[in-house]
């Protein structure tokens, strides 16, 4: 895979004429959202930043290099991403509505270690149910409890908090966050049963999203 694509993406003048609507979802002066090529979920999009003044490809080039920038820059940057997934939450609400006529939980967060260069923000439903999610570094990547999926929200509060947290956040250690990928059970993110492989993991969340499908319309049919 072109490990370098979303930087490519991020320094395109004008992406609606380069880009196929099979790739891009939207974009505005800061950011540009795309279908992401390997979903781990349902819906599973990614929000990029572009690259214009004050930023260089060097400063957007993951999460890391972001956050060695000024905390106000920094800080701007990130929440011209929230703007821009907000809105797409909004447009994956709509569209799971028309699909399956309920909505459920969507999440956006980073990657602190990514194999992809340039910074990007995962939105996604809460279902972890897709044919490309394969392995367990997959899974534990998106565990929402896990602790290696960082919230967007989560990473907007480290500006708020005393500065010596912010200063040991920040640093996003590598030798902290690559055990989190591959140690441990693996463990419903919902129920925290443990499953002794992914074949089983991938069974019983795609049951459990069955049984919510099933609830919600009883609960449809019942109005």
């Amino acid at each position: 895979p072109n490990l370098a694509i979303f930087r490519d993406y991020a320094m395109k003048p004008d992406p609606t004429s380069s880009l196929p609507p099979s790739i891009l979802l939207s974009h505005s002066d800061t950011c540009l959202t795309v279908f992401d090529a390997f979903p781990k979920s349902i819906f599973h999009l990614l929000v990029i930043p572009r690259i214009k003044p004050p930023f260089s490809a060097r400063h957007l080039a993951d999460l890391r290099s972001l956050l060695q920038c000024k905390t106000d820059v920094a800080k701007e940057l990130l929440m011209n991403l929230n703007e821009e997934a907000n809105k797409v939450k909004m447009m994956i609400e709509e569209e799971m509505m028309k699909r399956y006529k309920f909505k459920w939980d969507i999440w956006m967060g980073f990657h602190p270690i990514s194999s992809m260069e340039h910074l990007h923000l995962h939105v996604l439903s809460a279902d972890l149910c897709s044919p490309k999610l394969k392995l367990k570094k997959h899974f534990n990547s998106f565990h929402p409890n896990l602790g290696f999926f960082l919230h967007l929200k989560d990473v907007l509060s480290w500006f708020d908090a005393d500065p010596s947290y912010y200063r040991r956040m920040v640093k996003l250690d590598r030798s902290q966050y690559e055990p989190l990928l591959r140690d441990g059970d693996l463990c419903c993110w919902r129920c925290d049963r443990a499953l002794g492989s992914m074949p089983k993991l991938k069974a019983h969340l795609q049951d459990d999203f069955d049984k919510l499908t099933k609830r919600e319309k009883a609960t449809l049919e019942r109005k």
